[in-house]
């Protein structure tokens, strides 16, 4: 199967890990963030291409995604489907 994704996903990893930021940074430039313990809380995760992980929100069923970055792990963008 061709995953016609996979150049701009990459490239998009490539950025957001090389901008990586603290907790306090991603806050302010995206709203709520998550960490791992927090995403697992508030989503039941469906899958995942790096940097996006799709979820349903526990509180009200909403499936939609999330962008994250690696180190340190963190979570953001939720945008419902």
């Amino acid at each position: 199967m061709i995953d016609e994704t996979e150049a701009i996903r990459r490239q998009m990893v490539a950025t957001i890990n090389a901008n990586a930021g603290p907790r306090v940074e991603l806050e302010a430039t995206y709203g709520t963030v998550w960490d791992t313990d927090e995403l697992v809380r508030d989503f039941q995760a469906i899958g995942f291409m790096a940097p996006f992980i799709v979820v349903k929100r526990r509180a009200d069923n909403v499936k939609g995604s999330l962008l994250f970055q690696n180190s340190p792990r963190y979570y953001h963008s939720f945008s419902p489907e």
